[in-house]
């Protein structure tokens, strides 16, 4: 067993930071800083460690590099260490979204809807990348060319047609594939009980479920989310229009730090700051909650063969819920002028293959020459 404390608070709050401002580009580039500080540079963790560690933390809902930031900072500071790093790698990001979302959800001057426009244009092919790039790994672990195929068909067609019980078609292929599997006897599983919240008057409510879903309930990573927030956000509740919603998701690419910060914009429409605030720590509060609680029975987590099997049968489909997720925000644009500009970006992502920074980075500035030569806005 190694040390439980190989850094102080101070460290953990300051490294930590640094990565929440610079982590621009999703879990690719949070994998990578933290992998460079921890394993390369500090020597924390060994190389092993960490690799275990991420395949632990993709075995779990949420946001997986959200919940490696804090089991690495669990594993060189306890759980106070978790906590400190956890919040400072939150942090940066949230309050980058919320200041934006005040700027971009009030009453902005004509260009700053304009790169709005420009940049929610260019969301969905950004989740077409997303999607795109997580095939080929999940095709190595598939649990059978047939089935796998299946669920990634079923993820991309609930993604595109089912809004919020897309999670229900999440569970319905794990729990597939475990009877597939043919996995003998029962297994104990941890307690995963999530908190009852009993909060009352105008949107906190539905607005606390939303988050949960998002912090909890999804697999796959940031784009899975996408679906699940519009119906709510958009067409359930009525927090924000669907030309607002793409600007979330494109604040939410553009910030350093987890896409999961796009709930806070949606908090925000619903709210105002408090309600981007709360829905912020509802949907953080599961990734803590999981590495707090279960850090310690990550060896087991991955060993153990139900969760395994859930996780073949949901990954493919969590992989066609990110491609399906690009359907509906497809149907959200509104102006002529944006379906040009997501073909371009679809361009720049899937066959350039630039980032989604620089993709949605140009995307806005093409908005604003666009509608400053005379483009309509979205209404």
């Amino acid at each position: 067993m190694l040390e439980p404390h190989r850094a102080g608070l101070a460290t953990v709050l300051k490294e930590w930071g640094r990565i929440g401002c610079i982590g621009f580009g999703g879990p690719p580039s949070h994998i990578a800083l933290f992998r460079k500080l921890c394993v390369d540079d500090r020597k924390w963790l060994d190389a092993q460690e960490f690799e275990d560690a991420i395949a632990a933390c993709n075995l779990l809902p949420g946001p997986a590099s959200t919940q490696l930031a804090i089991f690495c900072a669990w594993r060189v500071r306890g759980r106070a260490g978790a906590l400190v790093g956890g919040a400072a790698f939150i942090l940066p990001g949230l309050i980058a979204i919320l200041v934006l979302a005040a700027l971009f959800l009030g009453d902005p001057p004509t260009w700053v809807r304009a790169a709005g426009a420009g940049a929610g244009a260019a969301v969905a092919a950004v989740a077409l990348q997303a999607g795109v790039s997580l095939i080929p790994a999940g095709w190595q672990r598939k649990p059978s060319r047939r089935r796998w195929t299946i669920y990634l068909v079923l993820g991309t067609v609930a993604a595109a047609t089912v809004g919020p019980w897309l999670v229900l078609v999440l569970i319905a292929c794990g729990l597939a594939e475990i009877l597939a599997q043919r996995l003998p006897g029962p297994t104990r599983r941890p307690s995963m009980a999530l908190p009852v919240l009993a909060l009352g008057g105008g949107a906190l409510l539905p607005l606390a479920w939303t988050a949960l879903k998002v912090g909890a309930l999804s697999y796959g990573g940031g784009f899975v989310i996408i679906p699940l927030m519009q119906a709510d956000a958009v067409d359930q509740h009525q927090w924000m229009t669907a030309a607002e919603f793409l600007n979330a998701v494109a604040l939410g690419q553009i910030t350093p730090g987890p896409v999961v910060h796009t709930v806070a914009v949606v908090g925000y429409a619903a709210a105002g700051l408090g309600g981007g605030l709360f829905a912020a720590a509802v949907a953080f509060s599961p990734s803590f909650t999981f590495v707090l609680l279960g850090a310690d029975r990550f060896d087991r987590l991955r060993g153990n063969a139900r969760v395994r099997a859930f996780l073949d049968g949901a990954g493919p489909a969590a992989i066609g819920a990110i491609l399906g997720s690009a359907i509906p925000l497809i149907r959200a644009l509104t102006e002529p002028w944006q379906y040009g500009v997501l073909v371009v970006a679809a361009v720049l992502t899937l066959a350039a293959r630039r980032g989604p920074v620089l993709t949605l980075l140009t995307a806005a500035a093409a908005g604003v020459i666009i509608v400053l030569a005379g483009g309509s806005l979205p209404s």
